[in-house]
């Protein structure tokens, strides 16, 4: 049996309505303003569109500038890559100005901030290094780490990051004054380093104590978690950890939840190159499902993170 072709639809019936009664998403009044030579950065803020990402930089920046002004916190976590683009002045300068209240990065933060402290320079040829098996093989930056993290075996307490902070001043390392370990210590922020055993160049070491970085590391993510219990009402801003940091976050969530902190009213965001899942779901989609706001800023690190701390900066 052939099947039953059915008669072409007739579009003289159709309805329409007339374009000023329809809703609609965009409108002059949102769009962006022409550059003007000259113009002050609170001028250039101001006309940036008020549509999608523009209108979410908005958000992102009214929520720091509230928490802060309310005596909440402001947590920076961030991938080593944002040292790497030369961001450490802006986070320190954010620092000293009372903006950033906590830091966390992962074991290749920690670092290249340590190795931008010692010689002001990071960064090897991989590919180079691979070659002949000198990748990561630097005799000062694993020896000096290590005596750092090895201190932990007598300091039970203490956390990579403080350890981190108090061997740079302790060397007086030539260019500490641009290492965030060092402004933490200094301002007295918790400054937390989340490592994973084998992700990083040190761990090669022969002076590598799988005890010591278990220990120290541990407490700073029991550190994170004391943080994160006073989130109501700050933000967390995860920049350039695709992994690590993000499962970290949601553990340290959890904790705080686990503990009574009942937390509402914060702010979690995103800030990376590229979209990536884990993020997305640990610190943007599921803690804001609980009670808060989740935002995602895609932008290029060297870029995206300046012009936001300069927003910030001009609302306060």
């Amino acid at each position: 049996m052939t099947p039953r072709q059915p008669p072409p639809a007739d579009l003289s019936r159709v309805r329409t309505i007339p374009l000023t009664v329809r809703p609609n998403k965009v409108s002059r009044a949102k769009f962006a303003h022409p550059p003007v030579k000259g113009q002050s950065a609170a001028a250039f803020l101001a006309g940036l569109p008020h549509i999608l990402a523009g209108d979410d930089f908005r958000a992102v920046v009214s929520a720091v500038v509230a928490a802060r002004r309310n005596g909440r916190p402001v947590i920076f976590g961030f991938g080593a890559h944002v040292l790497k683009c030369g961001l450490s002045p802006v986070l320190i300068d954010l620092m000293d100005r009372g903006v950033i209240t906590a830091l966390a990065t992962n074991g290749s933060g920690a670092i290249h901030d340590f190795e931008l402290a010692l010689i002001g320079e990071t960064s090897e040829d991989v590919a180079a290094g691979l070659k002949d098996g000198t990748f990561g093989m630097v005799k000062e930056t694993g020896e000096l780490m290590h005596a750092a993290i090895n201190r932990a075996l007598d300091r039970p307490k203490a956390g990579l990051g403080e350890l981190f902070g108090e061997q740079l001043d302790l060397i007086e390392a030539p260019n500490r004054e641009i290492s965030v370990a060092v402004a933490a210590r200094r301002l007295g922020l918790p400054f937390c380093v989340h490592t994973a055993i084998g992700t990083d160049i040190i761990h090669m070491h022969p002076q590598a104590d799988g005890a010591a970085l278990g220990r120290a590391s541990f407490n700073d993510f029991r550190l994170l978690c004391g943080v994160v219990q006073e989130l109501s009402g700050g933000v967390y801003l995860n920049v350039g950890s695709a992994v690590v940091l993000p499962e970290v976050f949601l553990k340290a969530f959890t904790v705080a939840q686990n503990l009574g902190a009942n937390l509402s009213g914060y702010t979690t965001v995103n800030l990376d190159m590229i979209a990536h899942y884990r993020s997305g779901e640990n610190v943007v989609r599921r803690p804001a499902g609980v009670a808060g706001k989740g935002y995602t800023l895609i932008g290029r690190h060297e870029i995206l993170i300046p012009l936001l701390a300069q927003a910030v900066v001009e609302e306060l």
